[in-house]
C-alpha cells in the first residue's frame, strides 16, 4: 500500500509527512514519531505504516523538523519544544480520538505529550523510548562513557566522527549492527538508505542540536520516569533484549510504574526494533490498536 507525501503547516513549523489511507477507516487513527540520528518517517515506518493501514487505520508519519524532508525550524531543538510541536500535529491535524507511537527520541516525544496533553491519546506505543533513564549509560562505567559524550559533544569532536562515519558505508554497516541484530533485516537496501539521509539532509546536525541540549556533563536533562505514575493512557511497550542504547531493566521499570500497560519484549531485537523484528512489533501494535478500539475502553 503506497503512502502519500503531504506538507503540513503549523504555527511554528512546516513539515512533510507519509500518510497511508484504507479504503475503510474502521480503526483509529495513528501519528507514529521516529527516532534520531539518520531516521526518518519512510526509514522508521515505511513497512509498520502499510500493515496499520491494511487493518483500518488511517496512518500519519511526519519527519521531524530537520528530519527527511521537513526543513530545519526557526527554534531551537530542545525537548519541550518538540513537545509543543507534537501537540499542534495532533492540533492541525484535528485527532481528537488517535493513538500515538514513537520510537527513542519519538517515544520520549511520546511520552512527554501523554503528560502535557493527559487524556487525549487513546492509546499509545513506545519503542526503544527515550527519557527513561538518567544517564547514556548505567553502572561506573556508564558515568565515564556520559561524561565523555558531554565533552565530545561540546567540543564538536563528535559530530565530526558522527559525519565522517555516515560518509563511510563499512563504518554504517557496523554501526547499524548494534541498532539491527538480524543480519536479513540490515540490507543493503537499508544501509544505501540510511546513508542517503545522513548524507543528503541536516538530520545529524538537527540531531547534534538536542544531543546538545540533553545531555549535561553529569546527566540527562529530560528523564520522565518519576512522572510515569500520572499517565492513565494505556500503554505498549515494545523493546529488543539487545538494545545496547536503552538496558531492558529500564523499560521493565516503566512498565511497572505505568498504571496500564503492557511490555513485549523482542527477543534478539536491538534499538530499532520495528525494523529487526517487524514480525513481533507489528502484530504487538495491532493488538493494542484492537483493545483501544474495542468498545469497552471507550467512556
Amino acid at each position: 500500500m503506497d503512502a502519500h507525501r503531504t506538507v503540513i503547516e503549523l504555527p511554528h513549523a512546516t513539515v512533510s509527512a507519509l500518510e497511508w489511507r484504507p479504503v475503510a477507516e474502521t480503526g483509529i487513527p495513528v501519528l507514529l514519531l521516529h527516532g534520531g540520528g539518520a531516521d526518518s518517517a519512510e526509514l522508521s515506518w515505511g513497512e509498520v505504516g502499510p500493515a496499520l493501514t491494511q487493518a483500518g487505520h488511517r496512518v500519519i508519519a511526519p519527519d521531524h523538523p530537520g528530519f527527511g524532508h521537513s526543513p530545519r525550524a526557526d527554534w531551537p531543538l530542545t525537548q519541550e519544544l518538540l513537545v509543543r510541536h507534537v501537540g499542534e500535529l495532533v492540533d492541525t491535524l484535528a485527532l481528537s480520538d488517535y493513538a500515538i507511537a514513537g520510537l527513542s527520541l519519538g517515544g520520549g516525544m511520546t511520552v512527554g505529550h501523554l503528560l502535557d496533553q493527559p487524556g487525549r491519546a487513546r492509546t499509545a506505543v513506545l519503542l526503544g523510548c527515550y527519557g527513561l533513564m538518567p544517564r547514556l549509560a548505567d553502572g561506573f562505567r556508564g558515568r565515564i562513557t556520559h561524561l565523555m559524550s558531554f565533552l565530545l559533544l561540546r567540543s564538536g569532536l563528535l559530530g565530526a566522527m558522527t559525519r565522517s562515519y555516515a560518509r563511510n558505508r563499512p563504518a554504517m554497516e557496523r554501526g547499524l549492527r548494534d541498532l539491527v541484530r538480524n543480519p536479513q533485516a540490515r540490507s543493503p537496501e537499508l544501509v544505501d538508505a540510511v546513508l542517503a539521509e545522513a548524507a543528503g539532509g541536516s538530520s545529524l546536525e538537527t540531531f547534534g542540536q538536542w544531543q546538545r541540549d540533553q545531555v549535561l556533563w553529569n546527566r540527562l536533562r529530560t528523564v520522565y520516569t518519576d512522572q510515569l505514575a500520572s499517565i492513565r493512557t494505556p500503554t505498549l511497550l515494545v523493546h529488543g533484549d539487545r538494545d545496547t542504547g536503552v538496558p531492558l531493566a529500564r523499560i521493565e521499570t516503566a512498565a511497572a510504574l505505568l498504571p496500564s500497560a503492557t511490555l513485549e519484549v523482542a527477543h534478539g531485537a536491538g534499538h530499532w526494533v520495528q525494523r529487526d523484528r517487524p514480525d513481533i512489533v507489528i502484530p504487538a501494535m495491532l493488538e493494542q490498536l484492537r483493545s483501544a478500539d474495542a468498545p469497552t475502553t471507550r467512556s
